[in-house]
């Protein structure tokens, strides 16, 4: 059976022959680390796979937000970034006043769904501040600026769909939905003004016969209801912000978690805490049924050796699904 059988299987809850694990490597990290990396990645190839490139450009970046520097997008959003290898943020707003919103069109060029293609590119038009007010006071700018970005994703997505020849993919989005411990706004309003935009765009998946894959930073446990309603197949929480506890009240068996491993203790742990780590995610998520995947994203401030012990409690554990 390969990863990708594990992976179909895990996600119907089909009892796959392994948990499905993966670690994804910043450029930053492959920035400081070179070849000592690149060790590690041909030590491990359950994870990293059997082939990796006999040659590698370690100051790669796949794109240009990665790299020092101010980067206008397609909407009129200005990226900066000032750490080469990390991703740089939005700092200037194309809409910063109520009413630029309603002369505001949506670019012509079609550049996709890219990571933060509905709420995210909300804030990213109208600062996260604002953005916050308008929720809040509910002018009719916001809903109007929530069409113009639904209708944008529309045309991406049939633009997307018609490029699927193979049924039954599992096609990936990202959102970043929550804060550090709270939604940004509360679960009554992400309902009333959002929850409709993900079972819009999700559910055109869906009915082209593909699962829907999520990623979402931040704390959002309580919205992870509506997006199964949404249809959304694999749900990509982080650990510490939302609680392992929080997450099997919410998920287990009814939605396959790609459980995104805590990072905030990454760079400050021991190799054995982040094999006890892995353990407890499988114990509190796993079954034989599947419904899980696990994975780590490691930036350069998390040591060597943790990278290793993070790769080796992984594939140890891999085989262990919980009750």
């Amino acid at each position: 059976m390969t990863a990708q059988d594990d992976r179909l299987k895990a996600m119907t809850f089909q009892r796959p022959e392994f948990i499905p694990v993966s670690v994804g490597l910043l450029p930053a990290a492959w920035m400081k680390y070179r070849d000592a990396l690149d060790d590690i990645v041909r030590r491990h190839p359950i994870i990293f796979g059997d082939d990796p490139p006999s040659r590698r450009d370690y100051n790669a970046v796949a794109r240009e937000t990665f790299r020092p520097g101010d980067w206008p997008d397609e909407w009129g959003c200005v990226w900066s970034n000032v750490a080469e290898g990390m991703e740089g943020m939005v700092t200037s707003h194309p809409l910063p006043r109520r009413q630029d919103v309603d002369a505001f069109t949506a670019p012509d060029a079609d550049t996709g769904l890219p990571h933060g293609f509905m709420y995210m590119r909300l804030f990213y038009l109208r600062g996260f501040e604002e953005l916050m007010v308008d929720f809040a006071e509910q002018p009719p700018q916001l809903q109007a600026l929530i069409d113009k970005v639904l209708a944008y994703n529309v045309r991406q997505m049939r633009n997307l769909l018609a490029q699927q020849t193979e049924a039954g993919r599992i096609l990936g989005f990202g959102d970043d939905l929550g804060m550090q411990h709270a939604l940004p706004i509360s679960p009554a309003a992400w309902r009333k003004y959002l929850k409709g935009c993900y079972a819009k765009l999700y559910g055109m998946v869906r009915q082209a016969g593909h699962y829907v894959y999520m990623h979402s930073d931040g704390h959002f446990f309580e919205v992870i209801p509506d997006l199964i309603d949404c249809g959304v197949n694999v749900i990509n929480p982080q650990f510490r912000a939302n609680g392992l506890g929080n997450l099997a009240a919410v998920c287990k068996g009814k939605i396959c978690v790609d459980l995104d491993l805590d990072r905030q203790m990454m760079p400050f742990c021991s190799p054995a805490d982040l094999d006890a780590h892995v353990l407890e995610a499988v114990e509190a998520l796993g079954s034989p049924a599947g419904g899980l995947w696990i994975k780590g994203e490691v930036g350069p401030d998390v040591p060597l050796e943790n990278i290793e012990a993070l790769c080796d409690a992984l594939e140890t554990h891999r085989a262990h699904f919980g009750n």
